[in-house]
């Protein structure tokens, strides 16, 4: 999910190639390091990241470097006209959340890995024992793993108090009543918090997580965005800038064969009728 402008883009379309049988145990494994080169992928948007994490001790400790590419081909106009700053390169050195752990051996366990080059851009893996990183390989699920990055770097973002997290409201009106709800997604804490008529609760993060890569997936029509959320019949949606957008008028689907406009309105009802 791409939560932010100036998060990378991760690939759609995976290449299997030969799998093999990770070498060693998950048990073994105190760290982790990401190497990530967005490849072919245009400034601003192109970069490189190292990021580095060690959880042989107390806490979960993470070092990142991440830089921006290739922007001298642009100017200052062109950068800042697709939402960037001019100087988005970011360092990191401390901790963050344990709770990232348990996900990380857990894609540890169910990735296989390969041989192959980066020539083209892409993530590879180095897996740290006794304190070294052994040689890198390649994961034959790429997406899984720079999804995994994009969500640590986020959570670094919100532990330095980088970016605030991600909270969209949501408005339904109908002929009985309005109902008001938001959903926060905490990516410091792995947490996932659903407020509805001054009360909130914590609810599962995948079914969160799911959510909103839907949201984020059909067009929106800021043309046609309002400044406060509706109050005639309809579903009514603020991913966080502020702007109030009604599904299917000024929220669209991109795939004719694919409702994600529907499915939102089903997941928001969903957690609504809990």
């Amino acid at each position: 999910i791409c939560l932010q402008n100036n998060c990378f883009i991760s690939g759609k379309n995976i290449l299997l190639h030969k799998l093999q049988a990770m070498s060693s145990p998950k048990s073994n494994v105190t760290g982790l390091v990401f190497e990530y080169d967005s490849g072919i992928t245009p400034p601003p948007y192109a970069h490189v990241f190292h990021m580095t994490l060690d959880w042989s001790g107390k806490e979960l400790q993470a070092q990142l470097q991440l830089h921006y590419t290739d922007r001298e081909e642009l100017s200052e106009e062109e950068i800042l006209d697709e939402g960037f700053t001019l100087n988005d390169d970011y360092q990191y050195d401390g901790p963050i959340d344990q709770v990232w752990v348990k996900s990380l051996q857990e894609l540890i366990s169910t990735s296989r890995w390969t041989g192959k080059s980066l020539d083209e851009g892409g993530i590879r893996i180095g897996l740290t024992e006794s304190g070294k990183v052994k040689d890198y390989k390649t994961p034959a699920n790429q997406e899984e793993w720079q999804l995994m990055a994009q969500d640590l770097i986020q959570a670094i973002y919100e532990t330095t108090k980088k970016e605030a997290p991600l909270q969209v409201h949501y408005r339904i009106v109908n002929s009985e009543k309005t109902v008001d709800c938001s959903v926060s997604v905490h990516f410091s804490n792995r947490k996932v918090i659903f407020e509805q008529n001054g009360k909130s609760r914590t609810i599962n993060w995948e079914y969160a997580i799911q959510l909103m890569k839907l949201v984020f997936t059909p067009d929106y029509h800021y043309d046609m965005a309002k400044e406060s959320p509706g109050t005639k019949r309809g579903h009514y949606i603020d991913c966080g800038d502020g702007y109030w957008h009604e599904l299917g008028k000024g929220v669209v689907n991109i795939d004719p064969a694919f409702d994600a406009v529907g499915k939102i309105q089903e997941g928001f009802q969903s957690l609504i009728d809990e």
